[in-house]
């Protein structure tokens, strides 16, 4: 079974992709910037960015039947390596029970406002009885 998720975000449609993708057990969520959806803003700081972009990926989550416990893959782009001390801390409290495989890499983003974006996988964990 395949189902959409999808935040309303008028770039889902012009750019043809989901907020996250339910395939089976497994969850895709795209690539995630911290774009604040109740203000319609980008936050300056990368620390608001990155709990924004947490906060949409948590709700996609949910949406989909999923919890932040179930990721198993997150992968993290900067656009200045210097930033990286400060949204670890951050990371660090949303992951860290859970401690996924991640990558970090610093690289441009397609607007000059974004700072950070995030992608992570989940994965449904079976019941066991």
């Amino acid at each position: 079974m395949r189902k959409l998720i999808s935040t309303g975000s008028p770039m889902e449609s012009a750019a043809g992709y989901s907020r996250a993708l339910v395939q089976g057990n497994w969850c895709f969520v795209s690539g995630t910037t911290g774009y604040d959806y109740q203000s319609m803003q980008m936050p300056e700081s990368v620390e608001a960015q990155t709990r924004n972009a947490l906060k949409t990926i948590e709700n996609a989550l949910t949406e989909a039947g999923f919890a932040v416990a179930d990721v198993v893959r997150a992968q993290y782009f900067l656009t200045d390596a210097a930033d990286s001390g400060r949204v670890f801390p951050i990371l660090g409290e949303f992951f860290s029970d859970i401690r996924p495989a991640a990558t970090m890499l610093v690289t441009g983003l397609i607007r000059p406002e974004m700072r950070i974006e995030i992608e992570v996988t989940a994965l449904r964990q079976e019941e066991t009885s």
